[in-house]
């Protein structure tokens, strides 16, 4: 698990929307901490780093570093509030962490090896990822910052669930009596639609092939026939002659 540190000031300039809107302007964001055996307590951020940090996926998904005060502190990002139209970070939330108890947290999906799918490489088939992060339950020691899941085995319409995902020791999903599907692999309609086209073709050309063969097998006893009549008149002339 890689280690990600970020700084943050006790909030200066009190509480409340005003502060809030001040401090923003002044390009900061404010947040609080809270958990653990501390007080909650509020701090303020330079938003610039902030907006560069949550661009890397570790950031939510990963024990962080927090140093404030002359001190480091381990935590958790666990909300980010953000304006409705602009890239502003309204407010930010951490969560402290101790290291004896097990924590909740939504951890991202890495798909592996969809191609070498027999889905993919005998019938073209599309994986649809279902589920993008699934959320578990582990010792902070334990977290991982993401989990690899490898598709090599999926056949078409079937699915892969969270309980065909092999997770991380010590890690466990939190599925809440369910087994959710995470991927599932399908033919696309457009493959199908023209596999129909092309069987229904085969159908109609096989089809009309089946009168023409019909009637060429006929016409050699229709030539026959005029044959038999000039025989037949040829032997009552015979007679006649006799």
């Amino acid at each position: 698990m890689a280690k990600i540190e970020f700084t943050a000031f006790p909030r200066a300039g009190g509480e409340g929307r005003g502060a809030s809107r001040r401090l923003r302007r002044s390009g900061k964001a404010p947040g609080i901490v809270y958990g653990g055996t501390g007080e909650p307590t509020q701090v303020e951020l330079d938003h610039n780093a902030l907006m560069h940090a949550l661009k890397n996926e570790a950031f939510h998904a990963s024990i962080l570093t927090m140093k404030l005060d002359g001190g480091a502190h381990p935590v958790l990002l666990r909300d980010v509030q953000m304006h409705p139209y602009r890239p502003q970070v309204l407010h930010v939330d951490f969560q402290r962490v101790d290291a004896n108890k097990k924590i909740h947290m939504k951890v991202p999906l890495h798909f592996i090896n969809g191609n070498e799918s027999p889905a993919v490489k005998a019938d073209g088939a599309v994986i649809s990822h279902v589920l993008n992060e699934l959320d578990v339950s582990c010792l902070p020691k334990d977290l991982p910052e993401f989990i690899e899941v490898d598709l090599s085995g999926l056949e078409t319409a079937h699915a892969l669930k969270a309980s065909g995902i092999k997770l991380p020791p010590g890690v466990v999903a939190l599925t809440h009596g369910r087994d959710p599907v995470v991927a599932t692999a399908v033919i696309p309609k457009a493959i199908v639609e023209t596999e129909e086209e092309t069987a229904a073709a085969a159908d109609a050309a096989a089809a009309a092939a089946a009168p023409a063969e019909g009637a060429a097998a006929a016409a050699p006893g229709a030539e026959a026939k005029p044959a038999d009549k000039k025989d037949e008149k040829a032997g009552k002339d015979d007679k006649k002659k006799k």
